[in-house]
């Protein structure tokens, strides 16, 4: 007897289906940028984190150390007071000590930014700055009055920290104005905007993963008979968001370089701070491309193939028992998500166990359809060497014969 013919409603099905899963794709793509975005400018420990890191750049150091000279030499008249120190008949030399005070000042300031002491001081100052902004963009607290929604990067404690290591911070450190060494983070004028921007990137991440896998399990309920299709079909959707993001990022990374670059001396700086800043984007594509890969090698390994047939059979005897089963799952998932951590979902509690019960969800399902093909599988036990006798040796009784 031929086959009955699907239901014209169910192709139909399909179609829509494999519609969502793309769909829920490119939903993932966009949370991507918006996981990026909100854990870096709006998160202080990273923003504190990443800061410390372009500290390490020799390029930004650098550009950090003539920022520095520069406010010394333009809030304190370092000929007047180089004047004052020598004798009348040589205060003629002033203004070439100046100058030649600026190479050693600046050289200075180099060396300065690699301690760990000076660093640990350009820390703290991006931390309160970061937590100022939040402060602003929250729209809490007095600081919103008290500074008119401006937040500035202080660095005067980095200033004050040269003066002494150039031998002139007694007499320089009384003439310091309280805003010098300060970088505006945020203006008054720009505070509405940037309040509305921060609010947006605050909840988009959670909308746009919430949707995606909203998506992706109506398309698991609108075709069931293609459930592992469907399945392999978003996981490769998350592998390609992974890699469509971190090639958007190569290719914003240029065109940023070369926009914000006015020379080329300034270009390696901002490179260096773009690699700074996009690190977190790479992680989180990276990540998406394993959940991907995870979700395809799930679906494989639930197909028809002969080769993952033969693993199913393999493991058949084991996922037969639950107790054994599951504690090897949970091993796994304790090397995986606490010891190993290897993405930043795993290192979130909330997010790491929602990975852990989808996990869940696939390893019972594959459990379920190896035991439906097998059900007759069990351990097989260790065969006796031979020349062994079995139980450790010991007799076994014999039975005795009946006469009758």
């Amino acid at each position: 007897m031929a086959a009955p013919e699907p239901s014209p409603a169910r192709p139909r099905r399909r179609w829509l289906a494999r519609g969502l899963v793309v769909l829920a794709a490119l939903l993932a793509f966009l949370a991507l940028h918006a996981i990026w975005l909100d854990r870096q400018l709006l998160n202080t420990d990273n923003w504190t984190a990443s800061s410390s890191e372009l500290l390490e750049k020799p390029a930004v150091r650098n550009q950090a150390a003539a920022f520095l000279t520069d406010e010394l030499y333009q809030r304190v008249d370092i000929e007047a007071t180089i004047r004052d120190a020598l004798p009348p008949r040589a205060q003629v030399l002033a203004e070439p000590a100046a100058r030649l005070l600026r190479e050693r000042v600046e050289l200075r300031a180099r060396q300065m930014l690699e301690r760990p002491r000076v660093q640990a001081l350009w820390e703290d100052a991006n931390r309160a700055a970061h937590q100022m902004l939040m402060r602003v963009l929250e729209g809490g607290g007095t600081a919103v009055s008290t500074e008119n929604g401006t937040v500035v990067l202080n660095l005067k404690t980095l200033l004050e920290e040269l003066q002494a290591q150039v031998g002139i911070g007694g007499r320089v450190a009384g003439a310091l104005p309280a805003d010098a060494a300060q970088i505006t983070v945020l203006k008054s004028d720009q505070l509405a905007t940037a309040q509305d921007v921060a609010k947006l990137i605050d909840g988009l991440p959670i909308v746009l993963v919430a949707l995606s896998l909203l998506l992706f399990a109506a398309a698991l309920l609108l075709a069931p008979d293609v459930r592992r299709h469907t399945v392999r079909g978003y996981g490769i959707g998350l592998m390609a968001a992974g890699a469509a993001a971190i090639a958007s990022i190569a290719w914003a990374g240029d065109y940023i370089v070369g926009s914000l670059s006015d020379t080329a001396a300034t270009e390696p700086v901002v490179r260096d701070v773009w690699d700074v800043y996009d690190t977190l984007l790479i992680e989180a594509s990276t990540a998406a491309i394993g959940y991907g890969a995870v979700m395809v090698l799930g679906a494989w390994l639930a197909g028809p193939t002969a080769w993952a047939v033969d693993v199913r059979r393999a493991l058949a005897p084991y996922l037969a028992q639950p107790a054994l089963a599951y504690g090897a799952f949970a091993a796994l998932m304790f090397i995986v998500v606490v010891w190993w951590s290897p993405t930043p979902a795993t290192r979130n509690p909330v997010t790491a166990l929602l990975l852990v019960a989808l996990l869940a969800l696939g390893f019972e399902a594959l459990r379920r359809r190896t035991r439906g093909e097998f059900p007759d599988a069990v351990v097989r036990q260790a065969e006796p060497i031979a020349g062994e006798v079995p139980n450790g040796g010991a007799t076994q009784p014999q039975p005795r014969e009946t006469v009758t």
